[in-house]
Formats: structure tokens, sequence, C-alpha cells
């Protein structure tokens, strides 16, 4: 491992996803650096003080003032030390009073002032955890006014005034309103339409979560998306505002990595050491791409393609572990432009792996942030997974750069434009840079997650109506990422490949540097096609859920009916029936030719003839697992393609698997026939994808859907599953071993060792954990890694409890420690549940690991009631380790793996005494998948105590 080193500084920065909180205000205990100093005006003239405001006063959630007086200042605050650029000046106190527009919760930016360039100085105090800043922002007024209204929350803004036309007018009031998370800055005189510059100075802290201005471990850092730029900037917070940035940051520590949007163009140090580092302006760019890092950190070695510079930053210990994120983007990068047509823009690219993280990564504008885990790796010895996880998350990202940052989104209902497509971008880049990877497969598996989701009730359209930015943030799901790509996948395949690239080449020529919406993507497809693909394409995004085709044949045609499918067996349509214009690709054998063909479910029922000679031997109603749908053969047709399984594609045969799952949990198929599948398929299959499929559905009923008594006789089936595999495939692979031959080892290794308990897989999971963990350790294929550590956790003494949390706080590769930690939350022996569960409010589980540590530990038998209970009796300190909404919602989720009708309960009436705001989406679908997992655990406990001893 090379020594650490503190590297040149560069540009970049910037993550994540979050809801706004309440304004707080200005409070005594506020302290301001005197050795910090953010430049002042050009020309001295005079700023606006701001009278502070009272902390009870907005602690209650109100405006301040409603006709009251705010605290006066304490007199000594006039003798503070105030930075050159606010001292000078007079003050100007007085009462705060509401705005005359109505703001509120759900009050968006009016769109007649538009910020044009911000020229923001910020002076990050990583010590003190706090900082100051200023901002030049040149605005353009569409007509004359006496406010101007901006983002803002929790920044105490010391001074304002703005200049047009060669003059200043003073602000005599700002006033804040903590609902609306604004400032409105009240001019003593009207400003006429055209140009303006608004000069504020302000001050804040940096926030206790994983948003705004943070620390992480030696890192300050922004995480902005979805509305939390306004805890840093004074600025118009919304996507629809774009403009250009130039950045500039004060006071900056000797040897501190600075990261910004822009390059670095300035690097100049102070007589005391300290350093003001001046990045290029950005083109137009919405806040919420905007990006700042500061501290120790250091870069891999450059890399220049097709003239932009490379760079992947970590903390210096994991700098060794840059190299695959810098061969991705490198390779990627050239894709992503040939396939849009478009250079990239933004003249330099830097990663930065981020040492907490609330995300898996965000897409700030040439400077992208991530979860260590998302970024750093050594190919010799991480799993496969990990690094198609590490290559999907970097592309994913990167597309962003194109669609999201250069085309954005107007407002959050389009969110899905951003995220879909980036999803749905990244595995078909990818795919193209490392065919022998089949990451497809990877897409089919978060497909999957999507189609469980959108079968609830209290699902949500893809483009659902957004009220405001904290509504946005519960946007954040396997509906607009998952089944967002899945629905281009499926357009795409309907349109073709090139006629679709074409399209979005079209779109991205178009709204380059502006925004767009959804029906500008849905109009450039049309015009680059000729399709009318506006009737397909909101029929998938407006309207909630999904179809069930229902197939069978009628007279020598093929009937095909779809109606709204929903998990739950007592859920019913409300309203007129959902239906949608739904393409369909069959696939069926006629004689030795296997053939296609296209057609449109327009309506309840379609019959049609299959374009063959005579009857075919088997159909397929989704070939390629293109289609965002479920189907549910009639049982000869099923019978004929079971059958003919080796002749399906992989992913066609994981989603078949699939869908008969979801038919049991809907009460549309009896377990047995599911049962009896699994034993078909696991009897010949080679593919590892499928392989992962079963020993998931088998886990889930090895987890809920069996009695205690019945456990046993259920790990035998399952040993009888998985042991013929296990034997031909054996524990150790050769070193020319092939990919898919090592992922179907590791894959039936877990059905047997994890799920079945087989003893002797235990055992061998064991002595390799040994090897693992020995002074000298010995040679393990890593995509064993996690069933190894796994299985020993689970019998682990106090000797290797301590050797599991030692390697989880001490090892520096990102995956190694988080499986190490989650490890931790797996133990079974009585003696360690306790220190297992209090562990997860310390600070080895870092914050963005918490609620995942957490819901390890409630899906473990041993250790789910004392972490159940600790949510309950520490609430408070539970919040504060998941202090951001996404954590919050995270958790939530967690809650999901309580299997018990009691728990059902135990957790509605938890929730509702403890409401959670940013989190009702969350709520109402965990609490509804609960409840049916509790009735399908009633249901299914009998079923599978009659088929094990029938």
């Amino acid at each position: 491992m090379p020594p650490p080193r503190t590297t040149k500084p560069s540009s970049t920065s910037r993550a994540g996803t979050g809801s706004p909180a309440k304004v707080r205000t200005s409070r005594s205990s506020h302290r301001e650096s005197t050795s910090r100093r953010v430049p002042g005006p050009s020309n001295g003239s005079c700023w606006t003080t701001r009278t502070r405001f009272t902390g009870a006063t907005l602690a209650a959630g109100r405006a301040p003032g409603r006709g009251t007086r705010a605290s006066e200042p304490p007199a000594s605050r006039s003798s503070r030390r105030l930075p050159p650029f606010l001292s000078g000046c007079g003050t100007t106190s007085g009462h705060f009073r509401r705005c005359p527009l109505a703001l509120g919760k759900d009050f968006r930016l009016p769109l007649d002032a538009h910020p044009v360039r911000y020229a923001a100085h910020l002076a990050p105090d990583l010590d003190a955890g706090a900082f100051e800043g200023r901002i030049e922002l040149e605005v353009r007024l569409d007509k004359p006014r006496r406010e101007l209204i901006l983002h803002a929350v929790e920044l105490t803004v010391d001074r304002a005034r703005l200049r047009t036309g060669g003059r200043t007018i003073r602000v005599g009031r700002i006033e804040p309103d903590a609902e609306s998370e604004t400032v409105t800055l009240s001019l003593d005189e009207e400003v006429p339409a055209g140009t303006a510059v608004v000069d504020l100075a302000w001050r804040g802290k940096f926030s206790p979560g994983l948003r705004g201005l943070y620390r992480a471990g030696p890192v300050a850092v922004t995480q902005f998306e979805a509305a939390d730029a306004r805890r840093v900037f004074p600025c118009f917070d919304e996507p629809a505002f774009k403009a250009r940035w130039s950045l500039q940051l004060l006071q900056v520590p000797p040897g501190a990595a600075t990261i910004s949007n822009g390059r670095v163009v300035e690097d100049e140090a102070g007589a005391d050491g300290r350093r003001t580092v001046a990045f290029s302006e950005t083109p137009p760019l919405s806040s919420y791409l905007i990006a700042v890092c500061v501290g120790d950190l250091s870069a891999s070695e450059p890399a220049t393609v097709r003239g932009v510079p490379i760079r992947t930053w970590a903390v210096p210990p994991k700098r060794h572990l840059t190299g695959f994120a810098q061969e991705c983007a490198s390779a990627v990068l050239p894709l992503l432009e040939d396939y849009f047509g478009q250079p990239y823009a933004y003249g330099k690219l830097d990663q930065i792996g981020v040492p907490d993280f609330e995300a898996g990564a965000m897409e700030n504008a040439g400077a992208i942030t991530f979860r260590e885990v998302a970024l750093l790796l050594d190919p010799a010895t991480a799993p496969l997974n990990v690094q198609k996880r590490v290559a999907e998350v970097i592309t994913h990202e990167l597309a962003h750069q194109w669609f999201g940052n250069l085309v954005t989104m107007v407002w959050w209902d389009d969110l899905w434009l951003n995220e879909a497509f980036a999803t749905w971008m990244a595995y078909k880049t990818v795919d193209v840079w490392k065919p022998r990877w089949r990451v497809w497969t990877d897409f089919e598996v978060g497909k999957g997650a999507a189609l469980h989701l959108d079968a609830l009730k209290s699902s949500h359209p893809i483009r659902a109506e957004v009220k405001n930015a904290q509504e946005a943030g519960e946007s954040f799901d396997a509906i607009t990422y998952e089944k967002g790509g899945a629905i281009l996948r499926m357009i795409e395949g309907y349109l073709g490949e090139e006629r679709f690239r074409d399209g979005i080449r079209l779109y991205m020529r178009k709204h380059r540097e502006a925004n767009a919406t959804a029906d500008d993507l849905w109009g450039a497809l049309a015009e680059s096609s000729g399709q009318p693909i506006l009737e397909l394409a909101n029929g998938w995004i407006r309207q909630v859920g999904y179809p069930l085709v229902s197939v069978s044949e009628r007279d020598g045609r093929l009937v095909l009916r779809q109606r709204r499918f929903f998990s739950d067996p007592e859920a019913k349509e409300e309203g007129p029936p959902v239906r949608w214009l739904v393409p369909i690709v069959l696939r069926f054998r006629e004689g030795a030719a296997v053939r296609e063909q296209r057609e449109l479910l327009r309506g309840e029922e379609r019959q049609l003839a299959l374009e063959a000679q005579g009857k075919p031997v088997w159909v397929l109603a989704n070939a390629g697992a293109r289609g965002f749908y479920r189907v549910a053969y009639e049982p000869a047709l099923l019978r004929r393609l079971i059958e003919a399984l080796p002749e399906l594609e992989s992913e066609e045969r994981m989603t078949l698997v699939s869908d008969q799952w979801a038919l049991v949990r809907a009460g549309e198929l009896h377990v047995h026939g599911f049962l009896r599948l699994l034993e078909g398929v696991a009897r010949h299959e080679t593919d590892h994808s499928v392989l992962d499929e079963l020993v998931s559905r088998v886990s889930w009923i090895e987890h809920r859907g069996v009695s205690e008594a019945d456990r046993p006789a259920l790990h035998s089936w399952i040993r009888r599953l998985f042991a013929p595999a296990a034997s031909e495939l054996g524990w150790d692979a050769r070193e020319d071993e092939e990919d898919e031959r090592r992922l179907r080892r590791a894959a039936v290794l877990r059905g047997l060792a994890l799920v079945a308990r087989d003893p002797q897989a235990v055992e061998e999971a064991q002595e390799r954990f040994r090897r693992l963990v020995a002074p000298q350790p010995g040679r393990i294929d890593p995509n064993l890694l996690d069933v190894v550590v796994a299985a020993a956790a689970r019998t682990a003494d106090r000797v290797r409890f301590a050797e599991l949390r030692r390697r989880a706080e001490e090892e520096l590769d990102p995956a190694a420690k988080r499986r190490f930690l989650h490890a931790l939350a797996m133990v079974e022996h009585p003696e360690l549940v306790p220190d297992a569960v209090q562990l997860s409010l310390t600070d080895v589980v870092r914050m963005q690991d918490f609620p995942s540590y957490m819901g390890t530990l409630l899906g473990n038998r041993a250790t789910r009631e004392p972490a159940w209970a600790l949510v309950q009796e520490r609430w408070t300190d539970v919040r504060r380790k998941a202090d951001s909404p996404m954590l919050l919602r995270r958790l939530v989720e967690a809650l999901g793996a309580l299997p018990e009708r009691r728990h059902l309960k135990e957790v509605e009436a938890f929730l509702a005494a403890h409401p959670i705001e940013g989190a009702k989406q969350a709520i109402a679908q965990t609490l509804e998948r609960l409840r049916m997992d509790v009735a399908l655990r009633e249901r299914l406990v009998p079923d599978v105590s009659a088929f094990l001893r029938g």
C-alpha cells in the first residue's frame, strides 16, 4: 500500500438526498470565527444588518414577528469583531413580519426573477463546525418589485443590499419564514425590471446529519439534493433556476484538498499559510448540483480521456483502492459521449469517496460524491458482484452529467427523468464495456424489487405530483429508479435501439443547458421514430401499478387479458379499471425454429393468432424479460413452458420464477405448485442469476413461512435442492475458472450453508473463515466471502465476535468493512446478542450504515426482539443516529422484517405515536407490506407443513 500523502488540491464535490428541516435562525450562542475572513464588497458601500431571531419563535415553526419584536441582541454583540467585509456599516433594527405572499410548506419561488450568475465565497471551519459566506448574485427581474425571495434555512444573514443601474438600494428588512425555508429581502424602494446584483453575507453551522454542509471524518462535504443547497447558500433552490456558479473557498488549511464543480484556477497561501482557492465558472447548473469538499483527501494518478482529466479521491489510507474507479470512468466516459452525441461539458471529472454519505452517490457536475463502498475496491480481492455494483454506480452518475445536469427536470415531479434514465443507461453502458458480466441479469433483480413495491396499493406513479422538496425526497425509490428504467428499456425494445438513441440525441440538442419535461422527451422520441409514443409512455409513467397479463388458448388462438396486479389478495381496484397499452413480445417454438412476434395489448382483452403453421410447442409472453408486467399462464401452457426451461434465456427463467412467487403471494397460485417448480428448476439450472432467485425465494419461506416444528424438515428439503450442484462445484475455484461458475458456486453454497444450515457446509465455511483471519491468510475465492463470514458469525463466541468487531473497525476496503460490520448483527449466541444490539448506537456503526445494520438485527431471529425493543425505548437516540430524511425512511422500511401479527400491531402503534416528517409514503408501504407478509405467513405455514409431510 502506498504511503498516505496529501495531494495538490483539485476541484470537485457534491451528493445526496434529503428533505428540508425548519429554518433555525441566529441565536446568541452562535459564535463567529475571528480568524476566518470573507472579502467584502468592492466599493465598500453600506449593507443592511438583520436583527437576529429568537430561537423559541422559530422552534415553534412560525415566522418571527406577527406583531412582536425579535429579541434585541446583547450589548456585547456590537463590540464583537466582525469580518472586514461586514464591518463599518450601520445596522437596521426592527420587528419582523410574515411576508405578504402566501408562503407555507408548498411555496415555490415566483418565476419573474431568475438567477443568472452566483459569485460565492465560502469559508468553512472544520474545527468549529461552522462557516461564513458572501455572495454576489446577479438576477434578471421581469418586472419592478419591492422585495426578493430566496431560499435559506438555518442561516444567519447578517448583511444584504442590492445594486442596479449604478446605484445601491438598501434592504430595509430581512424576513425569514421557517415553513417555506425562505428569506424575503424587503427593499426601501422599488427596483425596476432588468438586471440587478444582490450582495449577501451570512453565517451557518455544519449540519448534524448527512445533508447541507457536514463533517464526514476528516472531510467537510456538501450534499444538496433535493433541497439542501439553501442550508449553505441563500439561493434559488429549485431545479428550474439554472445559473452559472463561480466559487471561492477561503481560509483553507495548508495541505487540505479542495474540490468543487470547476477547475482550480487559483490557489494562494496567505502569511499564515491558509489558502484562498478559486474555481472556474460552471456552465448553467441547478443549485442541487453544486458541490464543495475540503479536507484530508488524496487523489489517484490522473487519467486524461478525450481531453478530460479524471481523478478519484479517497482518504489517504485508501488511495490504493482508486484504480478500478479510474479504469471504469475512463472506459465509459467516451461511450456516453458517443451515445448522446454530445461532448462531456464540465471540463474535468473528480470522483470522491466520502467516509459517511447518505445516498449511494451524487451526480454533482464534474465533482461526483460517493459512499466509499460504491467507489473504492481492489479488483484482486473484490467479489464480482461488488465490482459490478461499483461500475454500475459510477456509470449511473456519469450518465447524469448529460441526463440531469446538462438537461435538467423543471420540477421534482420529473425526478424520474434523471434517475430512470441514468439507471437504464448505466446497465446499457456497462454491458458494452464488460459484456461477460451480463449485467442485465442484475437489472432484473432491481426490476423485481420495483415490481414488488408497485404491487402495493400504497405505491405511486413514476411521475407523481410533488408539492414540495420534502415530498421529492420520498420519490427516491425503486419506482423512480428501477421501474422507470424498465419502462425506458421496454420502450427502447418497442422502437428499436437506433430510433430510441436518435430520439435521445434530439432531446439533448433541443434542451442543452436548459430544463425539460417528460413530454419533451416523448416528443423527441416520437419525432425521431415516427411512432405515437406519447400515449404508450404516459400510461406507464402517470398511472400507478402495472398489469397482470393472463395468457390462455381458445379455439386455436392466443388470448391475452390484463388487469392491475396487487400482491394483497384482498386489494381491489377503486374507481374505473386501470388499463395500459402493453407492448408484448411473444416468443414461441414451432418445430425446430424459435420465433418472436410483437403485439400491443390495448384494453382488457385481445385474441390473436400466432404467426405459426401449427400449434407451438411452447409460448412465452415476455420475451427477453423486457416487459414491466407479471404473466399468469393457464396450467397447460405453464406445463409446456416448464418442460422447455433450458430453451429460455436466463432472464426469462428468472422472471418466470419471480412471477410464480408473486402469484403465490397474491393468493392466485398454491404454494405446492411453486415448490414443485423450484424442484424442477434446481435440478438442471446452471445460471447463477436463476439460482440466486431460487435462494431468495426459499430464504423468505425459511424466514417467515414455516413453523419452528417444521423448520428442520424444510432445511432437509432445501439441502436436496442444492446438494447435487454443491457436490459438483465444490468449495475451491480453479485459477482459470470462469466468472459464471464462481458465481454459481456462491449462490448454491449460500442456499446450502446459510438457508438450509447444512452442518457440513457450515463447517466448510468456518474452516475458510479461520484461514481468512489467520496471521498468514489463506486463499479464498472472493465470491464466497459473504457466505464464509456470515456462517462464521452465526456460531461466533466472544473471541470470534471480538475479531469481527476489530475487522469492522480496521478494514480499509469498504466492502470488507461492511461485510464484517453486518456480520456482527448476525450473531446468535445469547451472550453476544446484547453486545450486537447496543453496538448499533456506537461510533462503530456509522450514520450511513445504521438503517441496514438495524435491518440485519431485525431480520435475525436471535436479535430481533431486543433490537425492536431498543428502537422503541431509545427512540431519541435512534432518531439522532439516523439524522436525515432518507436514513429515517430506510429505518422505517427495516421494520418490515418483523414477522408476527403482534409486531404489526406494535409497529402501527409506535409509528402513530412517533410521526416522522418526510416518511409518510415509506410508513404506508411498510405497514401494507407487514400486513400482507403476516397474512401470507399465516396462510403458508400450514400449506408448507403439508408439503413437507406429503
